[in-house]
């Protein structure tokens, strides 16, 4: 029976697809029995003899992910021609047969509902801003502004994975882990993709987030996000039991590591490896962690610039000044998803609550990490899963409207690394409802291969051998975005 069981773990499944991954499986188990070896291999990487394809521009990638669609022309898309059409029903010559959510099909008529909200001009690059994001505002000359940003999902959820996995169903692996696959990690105290999330203030039972949003997918698991969590311990059991200490703690992961790296060599699976990995990452972090969210070592200037809400964990204010200190540790992308921007009905209070807890923010991260010399080589992205339609959910008041889902145009900042300064891409029709330069029109596997792009790696080049096919972030599509580049 014995030697039948050891048969069927020799062939089973996993270790047929990743049979060829073993040598690298009892390479990382070897290393992480020495402390040196493991630092080098967090330098590395998995694809150390592939990636970087070319020299890179964006060492690293903070991502302020605005989760729940902001409104493109309430803060970056002004249309003062809509002030004339207040009321009238959207024009089917530019609705052209879109299809609609469920929540507005029902709707005898599509009232045009013009923003509340004043737009001026900033900058040298005279870059348009709504008057509710003054500080955003500020950076006009550093910002990118793409207008013509379009995607084929009209519903959160499938909107939301699409934009992490270009793919609109659950099961692939998140661009943070595509770059950690790719490229490894620069510290060997904390993993390359960290993920923050915080409860916006407009919308506080706002869509929800999964931990699938940032998972590896089919790529070896020690690829996933690290998702701190934003109330108590950043990371569970931190701490270790009483009683156990780092070198009763040491001696255990040594032992549960020469038991795996037996194991992996009867059955070369390479789980076994990225499971010993995770174990010595988790050691690592319990020393790294308690470091790095400590924030007395920070100027008091610096933590004013972030605004009141720095000083509570788990705040948008907060995750942005911990996100520069991550990523100046070394940590490659660090994710930050903020909720609440969902504003089918009430938008014009709800969205001041979202400016108020991310304008000043963000504008005190790219000022810092301006002060630190980090901008030149760290890549800002600040943008939702979709745009918002210009007609009014629900009835349109004279002080109150709801917009609703809208995937044909909306509107991503960048700024940083490799990025066009003070340039405004693409525009939009009066409406704005379509992209009015279909040559400048960015779909967001374009954004996820320019990204990829700026990091060093050409998205064609990033595959993964999975179900008897190559897989990729931007799976068949995706084109560089030349134009912004700088």
């Amino acid at each position: 029976m014995n030697h039948v069981i050891s048969a069927q773990d020799a062939l089973n499944r996993r270790v047929f697809l990743g049979g060829a991954a073993g040598g690298i499986g009892y390479a990382a188990l070897a290393s992480l029995m020495q402390p040196q070896a493991a630092q080098a291999a967090a330098v590395t990487g998995p694809a150390k003899a592939v990636f970087p394809n070319f020299p890179p521009k964006a060492k690293r990638v903070i991502y302020l992910f605005q989760s729940g669609a902001p409104s493109q022309m309430d803060l970056f898309d002004p249309k003062p021609e809509m002030a004339k059409r207040r009321g009238e029903d959207l024009p089917e010559s530019i609705r052209q047969g879109q299809r609609l959510t469920t929540m507005t099909s029902g709707q005898k008529s599509f009232p045009v509902a013009p923003s509340m909200f004043s737009f001026t001009q900033h900058g040298e690059s005279g870059m348009w801003f709504s008057d509710l994001v003054p500080n955003i505002a500020r950076h006009a000359d550093r910002w990118c502004m793409i207008r013509s940003m379009y995607t084929e999902q009209i519903n959160h959820d499938p909107a939301i994975t699409f934009f992490q996995t270009g793919h609109q169903l659950a099961g692939r692996p998140s661009i943070g882990s595509w770059v950690s696959y790719g490229l490894g990690s620069e510290n060997a105290d904390l993993p390359a993709y960290i993920v923050l999330t915080s409860f916006g203030s407009g919308r506080k039972d706002d869509q929800p987030l999964y931990d699938r949003l940032w998972g590896a997918g089919f790529l070896p698991t020690e690829h996933q996000g690290v998702r701190f969590r934003n109330t108590g311990d950043p990371v569970l059991y931190l701490a270790d039991p009483a009683g156990i200490d780092r070198q009763m703690r040491r001696a255990t992961l040594d032992r549960i590591a020469t038991l795996n790296a037996a194991r992996s060599a009867v059955v070369g699976d390479p789980e076994i490896a990225a499971r010993t990995s995770q174990y010595e990452m988790a050691f690592r972090m319990q020393a790294s962690v308690p470091e790095i969210i400590d924030f007395k070592d920070e100027p008091k200037h610096v933590i004013d610039s972030y605004g009141p809400d720095v000083h509570r964990p788990g705040s948008y204010a907060f995750n942005c000044l911990l996100a520069r200190r991550l990523s100046e540790k070394g940590v490659r992308f660090v994710q930050l998803f903020h909720m609440g921007w969902d504003h089918h009905g009430g938008l014009p209070g709800a969205i001041k609550g979202q400016v108020k807890d991310t304008d000043q923010p963000t504008a005190a991260l790219l000022d810092d990490l301006q002060r630190r010399g980090l901008l030149d080589d760290t890549l800002v992205v600040w943008g939702g899963e979709f745009g918002r339609t210009i007609y009014s959910q629900g009835a349109l008041t004279e002080t109150n409207y709801g917009r609703d889902h809208h995937p044909r145009c909306f509107t991503m900042l960048m700024a940083g690394a490799g990025i066009k300064p003070g340039l405004t891409y693409g525009a939009t029709d009066d409406y704005s409802y379509n992209i009015v330069t279909p040559d400048q029109k960015v779909h967001v596997h374009d954004l996820n291969a320019t990204i990829l792009h700026l990091m060093g790696i050409d998205h064609l080049r990033l595959t993964f051998p999975y179900q008897g096919r190559d897989f990729r972030l931007t799976d068949v599509h995706g084109n560089v975005v030349q134009d912004i580049l700088s």
